[in-house]
């Protein structure tokens, strides 16, 4: 099969080495094309094979396969295919992923779900308005999901042109302060075409990007920007708290000029952390473990305890924060079986509760 495929092509839309070091250890028959997923939709996908785009479907056994490992096909994926007239293309197989970008959701049963958002990722740009999108909180949680991750970040603040520039300065400081010291931070207007110059660095040929963050930040306008031709719609914005619309309701994968590749993502209005380990969860809020090895216990929880550095030196509001994130990780690390005995516990304090005040109201 592989002297069939146009590395060169696939390279420009962000083949790396260790996925065709993957081909090399599987047998295909030569009617077998490697391409990548560029876009999902709920009865097909769209592929790029460097050259143009195609029509697909998934094979039902891969899904199944994927599924049992609480795993998907998902936008950035390298897929192998073959022709299945007069649909297109069938997926039959998906490469293992350099990187993965997920985050969990609810099945609607109260358990935890894991959800793929986008694979094979080299850098994440946070895109953030500096109007009443602005919340740190939230930053803090998208920092948290692309270093679990294992993936560059980059903080955009968007909408510079709408912000009084003491508020752009100050709010730009802000973000500083909350970021690692290695996550570059902009502030700009998405619509200047002086944003691709801002951010030529990380959009090198073969490189791929995602956009990350709420609806209304201004995704799919930067989008826009760095492809050179509008490629994402884009829509008005609340004035009372700066949310959209949802304009984007896909992700999909475009190519830029300067060689890149950007996967424009809907805003998320729930972001849960795909994680299960709370020492994970330290690890990435840095200054956190880095003071908690100076608390005077070792198993400090950093809330009432004597002589803990953490609440020391941590800002109050992250450190609750950090400590939410921390719950969340725990409720989502239960079974089904300890999920229930958690309720019932809750339950039978709550009517324990309700008999001592009929008591108290009664005496």
């Amino acid at each position: 099969m592989l002297e069939f495929l146009d590395f060169e092509a696939l390279r420009g839309i962000g083949l790396r080495a260790p996925i065709v070091q993957q081909l090399h250890t599987l047998t295909l028959d030569p009617t077998a094309r490697l391409q990548r997923v560029v876009e999902l939709q709920r009865e097909h996908l769209l592929l790029h094979d460097g050259h143009q785009t195609l029509r697909g479907r998934l094979d039902t056994a891969l899904v199944k396969l994927l599924d049992s490992a609480h795993d998907a096909v998902a936008v950035g994926d390298w897929v192998l295919a073959r022709p299945d007239p007069p649909l297109g293309w069938r997926v039959f197989d998906r490469l293992t992923p350099l990187t993965q970008l997920s985050r969990r959701t609810n099945d609607g049963r109260g358990s935890p779900q894991r959800q793929v958002l986008v694979s094979n990722v080299d850098a994440a740009l946070l895109v953030m308005g500096l109007d009443h999108d602005f919340n740190l909180r939230r930053l803090e949680r998208y920092l948290a999901l692309v270093r679990l991750a294992g993936i560059e970040a980059a903080l955009v603040l968007t909408k510079a042109d709408l912000v009084e520039p003491s508020l752009v300065a100050r709010r730009a400081e802000q973000a500083r302060d909350c970021a690692p010291s290695n996550v570059p931070v902009l502030a700009l207007d998405g619509r200047d075409p002086g944003a691709t110059a801002a951010l030529g660095g990380l959009l090198g040929v073969g490189q791929t990007l995602v956009l990350l963050g709420s609806s209304g930040a201004g995704k799919s306008t930067l989008t826009n920007t760095l492809s050179g031709q509008v490629v994402q719609s884009t829509g008005p914005v609340r004035e009372d708290d700066s949310r959209g619309r949802h304009t984007t309701t896909t992700r999909t994968l475009h190519r830029t000029p300067a060689g890149a590749c950007i996967i424009d993502t809907p805003g998320l209005r729930a972001l849960r952390l795909d994680v299960g380990d709370e020492q994970e969860l330290q690890q990435v809020f840095g200054d956190i473990a880095r003071w908690a090895a100076s608390c005077r216990f070792r198993d400090c929880r950093h809330q009432a305890e004597p002589g803990c550095a953490v609440r020391v030196e941590v800002a109050p509001e992250r450190l609750r924060n950090f400590q939410k994130l921390q719950r969340e990780a725990r409720r989502d690390s239960l079974t089904a079986l300890e999920r229930r005995e958690q309720v019932a516990q809750w339950k039978a304090r709550g009517r324990a509760a309700e008999q001592r005040l009929r008591v108290k109201r009664s005496g």
